[in-house]
């Protein structure tokens, strides 16, 4: 019985600048960011705000970031005033990931803004958007799939994975997330 082969992972290329920058300064950023940003104590948000907008990230005033926040490619990210990112959370930043004012990420959550196409023999690795709006929660560990928009004052419920776009001022809960109640 032959054996069928789903990926060769011997066939598999970069797009030329993914990454939006050279690979010198993604080492030097993933360098920063694992000793500058993540040893820096948690009062210190100035700091890490500094740091990331020191490698082209758009972070607006009074945003909050952990410093067990990952932000793989930060010239990708772009964050509104007064929003939160708390412990542990994930920004795979392999497109542009905007989040709105006023909005929360709460621990533990991923957003993932890129992945690699399955059906592709070679595995292409590929990037798609998000955007997160304006006054909007992400509760704990929620799973945010590349292209998806959350809506302004949506709130997704802890351990909620979110495979589609989500409307404004809706409680969102599930696996997948559903709308399931107006935000009051």
């Amino acid at each position: 019985m032959t054996h069928r082969r789903w990926q060769d992972l011997s066939a598999y290329v970069m797009p030329h600048n993914f990454r939006g920058r050279s690979i010198i300064v993604v080492q030097i950023w993933w360098i920063v960011q694992a000793t500058l940003f993540r040893w820096s104590p948690q009062g210190m948000y100035g700091w890490r705000r500094f740091l990331l907008r020191l490698f082209s990230a758009k972070i607006g005033k009074n945003v909050i970031i952990r410093p067990t926040v990952t932000i793989t490619y930060p010239w990708k990210v772009s964050i509104g005033d007064f929003s939160w990112l708390g412990d542990d959370v994930v920004v795979y930043s392999l497109s542009e990931i905007s989040i709105g004012e006023h909005a929360v990420i709460s621990q533990r959550s991923y957003l993932c803004g890129g992945g690699h196409d399955y059906k592709k023999y070679t595995f292409d690795i590929y990037a798609d958007n998000i955007t997160v709006g304006d006054e909007a929660w992400i509760a704990t560990d929620v799973f945010i799939a590349p292209g998806v928009n959350i809506g302004n004052g949506c709130v997704v419920g802890a351990r909620s994975s979110v495979f589609c776009d989500l409307p404004e001022g809706m409680v969102c809960t599930g696996s997948p997330a559903k709308p399931v109640k107006l935000r009051c």
